[in-house]
């Protein structure tokens, strides 16, 4: 029993890379737990719901992940069945019939055993010799586990299932990503499709502004020429916008399980991207690291790497097993549950390694070196991860005041195109300066769209730095996102 409570795991010791912390997570962090819950619901676009429910339901990546954990789980099980005895039931019969004069009938007969022998004794001897016997019981065999070889088995493997299913939630959070991503993309370039076409519409009316001031004498041919290959590469930039709008769409249907034909009705013509300009929850703290699936997966990688050195210590000591077998045997059925007729036999084995031309410490030192490198995975994928987490929120600051400014921009040159157009209606102003105000005025909205979408993909790419979402859940009652049963995590 003293024995069995020894433990040959190496004790678990984080990298010191994995130490590192900056500050500046713990100094922004909010009072009170956190829990992560479906993230992309923060966005607040039914649309884009409704993309991630058809991604969630149909993407085969995600049957690829779900599958790995399924054989994860069974091999976890497998591993911890070497933990209890093994017991086979069995029941049967043997019909054992030979000629007399064959088998042992012909050993006796060569030691002067004949028939005349027995018929001195008064013995018949048949011509056949025959006998059933009928068996009921069962087999065992169990290993004593005094050196924890079969429980740190059992641990390396339940530690792999854990890594496996913080994988699946890793590819989860991918997929889901690639799907927003492509999403705000679609969205994007739908809004730059519709300028675009505003844009040609502009260019065209000014060219033909242009052709009036040359036939009218007032321009000269160069203006001409300008405002028509003005409008050509406007032309040229909205057709390459469609093959761009098509090649998302493409890829989306990819992440949604197969073609479609619903695509067109589950995106608008131009979603708003507005939901994404909303402030995050305060708080961001260090320990949200810690929600991180590949944080996670790396973390119980380590753990089974060393659960696996124990168990390849514990092979170079010697082991013990019993092994037997118990039931019942008669050679009528009547007599299968008579207690007079039980049997048994048992085994016990002590085997020590002697000699395996170097096997064993082999195993050893190949099990010392998987810990050594997946304790510097974990540390660089904590490391890995600290980096991004800062990169998002750099990104997402900076994508914040550009967009700010843009704004200002883009309302500026609203204000100036509506000036314009007054004027021209008012008959004080030029045409061709109203014009030109509305193709600066598209411009800025262009530009606009397009910090819209940078900033929507800041905000995604600090949820996927996280793991997901956060709440604080004490502000549940305040209209914090709350997720569904199941999801924390993903």
């Amino acid at each position: 029993m003293a024995l069995a409570a020894c433990s040959l795991e190496p004790a678990s010791v984080a990298p010191a890379a994995a130490k590192t912390i900056p500050e500046g997570f713990a100094a922004s962090a909010a009072p009170g737990s956190h829990a992560s819950v479906q993230w992309w619901k923060s966005f607040d676009d039914p649309t884009l719901d409704r993309v991630v429910e058809a991604v969630l339901d149909s993407n085969f990546d995600l049957a690829i992940a779900t599958a790995r954990v399924e054989q994860a789980r069974a091999r976890a099980v497998i591993a911890g069945a070497a933990a209890f005895p093994l017991l086979q039931p069995f029941a049967g019969g043997t019909d054992f019939e030979i000629p007399t004069n064959a088998g042992i009938g012909a050993q006796l007969d060569e030691l002067g055993l004949d028939d005349e022998t027995y018929q001195s004794f008064g013995v018949m001897l048949p011509d056949r010799l025959g006998l059933t016997t009928w068996s009921l019981g069962s087999d065992f065999s169990y290993e004593l586990d005094f050196w924890g070889r079969v429980r740190s088995s059992a641990r390396a493997a339940g530690a792999e299932r854990l890594a496996s299913e913080a994988d699946y939630r890793t590819a989860r959070i991918g997929i889901l990503a690639s799907a927003m991503q492509t999403y705000f993309e679609i969205a994007h370039l739908r809004r730059q499709q519709n300028l675009a076409a505003e844009s040609v519409a502009i260019l065209d009316d000014q060219r033909q502004l242009a052709e009036t001031r040359y036939h009218s004498g007032i321009a000269e041919p160069q203006q001409l020429y300008a405002a028509g290959r003005r409008l050509k590469a406007a032309q040229g930039e909205l057709a390459q916008i469609q093959a761009r709008a098509a090649d998302a769409e493409s890829r989306l249907w990819v992440l949604m399980g197969g073609y479609r034909a619903d695509l067109a009705d589950r995106l608008p013509g131009a979603p708003t991207l507005s939901a994404a300009l909303e402030d995050i929850p305060a708080g961001v703290p260090a320990d949200l690291l810690v929600q991180r699936p590949d944080v996670i997966a790396a973390r119980q990688r380590m753990e089974s790497s060393r659960y696996g050195v124990g168990a390849r210590r514990a092979e170079l000591r010697p082991s013990l097993s019993i092994a037997g077998t118990i039931g019942l045997q008669a050679t009528d059925t009547d007599n299968w549950f008579d207690p007079d007729q039980w049997f048994e036999n048992l085994t016990v084995n002590l085997l020590a390694p002697a000699f395996q031309g170097g096997r064993l410490r082999s195993n050893l030192a190949l099990a010392e070196a998987r810990l050594d490198e997946a304790t510097a995975a974990y540390g660089r994928t904590v490391v890995t991860a600290v980096a991004e987490v800062e990169a998002a929120l750099t990104g997402w600051t900076a994508s914040r005041e550009r967009h700010a400014v843009i704004a200002l921009l883009a309302e500026q040159a609203f204000a100036e195109a509506e000036l314009r157009q007054r004027r021209y209606l008012a008959g004080v102003g030029a045409y061709g300066s109203w014009l030109e105000a509305s193709r600066a005025r598209v411009g800025a909205d262009s530009l606009l769209a397009t910090a819209q979408r940078d900033l929507a993909m800041a905000r995604l790419a600090l949820h996927r730095a996280l793991g997901g979402h956060w709440i604080n859940p004490q502000a549940n009652e305040t209209g914090a996102i709350a997720g569904a049963p199941g999801e924390q995590g993903e």
